[in-house]
């Protein structure tokens, strides 16, 4: 059994430093604290579920769920994708126009995973549809980047560079193959959904976010 963990674009360096994406990094980790201090009341009170969006009920949700996660693993593994690919877009895009990106590829994501089951009475909660816009945008912009990764393949463990329609392109294979499957489930798991609606929105609609495709710099190897 094997992993992948992107780590940051090895072919490529900002201008400046990305300070939107280590916000929305801190507002995140700020929330998850904010979800192990008020435990399941906060998480019902806060987290999208499809059956109450139906009713036409708790729209807010939609924005206040992309910043909530269900353990430590999920905030973990969630801020390691933002990191290895949101500065080049914020750097791509300009502050301002990617946080709104970032927010509008998350709540389409969580339309998305609502479209697919809208009586559901599993709260929806992740950063990962927003996310999975930014890696969208990530592979129209920059596709032939090469990713600098960590491959653990049971004791195995190296440093290894991707190109990066490698490895988002299976990614994303992956979510589209099992969102078929999990779209009717009503006991929880991954909102396969989700993360296909945010990357549909992140490559479809980038070239109307970026300011230009190549502000960011290459490195020089």
């Amino acid at each position: 059994m094997g992993t992948v963990i992107p780590l940051s674009d090895a072919s490529r360096r900002t201008r400046v430093f990305p300070i939107a994406t280590l916000l929305i990094i801190l507002v995140n980790s700020f929330v998850f604290i904010l979800e192990l201090l008020g435990g399941n009341d906060f998480v019902a009170q806060w987290a999208a579920v499809p059956a109450t969006l139906f009713t036409g009920h708790q729209w807010i949700t939609i924005f206040t769920a992309m910043f909530m996660h269900g353990s430590w693993m999920h905030i973990i593994g969630n801020m390691v994708f933002l990191w290895a690919f949101g500065p080049e877009m914020e750097d791509a895009m300009g502050r301002g126009r990617y946080i709104v990106f970032y927010l509008m590829g998350g709540a389409v994501a969580m339309l998305a995973q609502f479209a697919g089951s809208p009586t559901s009475t599993v709260p929806t909660l992740g950063a990962s549809g927003a996310i999975a816009a930014v890696m969208g945008a990530f592979i129209v912009t920059y596709p032939r980047d090469r990713i600098k990764s960590l491959l653990i393949i049971v004791i195995y463990i190296r440093v290894t560079m991707i190109p990066a329609a490698l490895l988002i392109g299976v990614w994303f294979l992956i979510q589209l193959i099992n969102a078929g499957s999990v779209a009717n489930v009503q006991s929880g798991g991954v909102a396969y959904l989700a993360h296909v609606g945010g990357f549909i929105f992140g490559a479809v609609t980038v070239r109307w976010w970026r300011r230009h495709p190549t502000l960011a710099y290459d490195r020089a190897y």
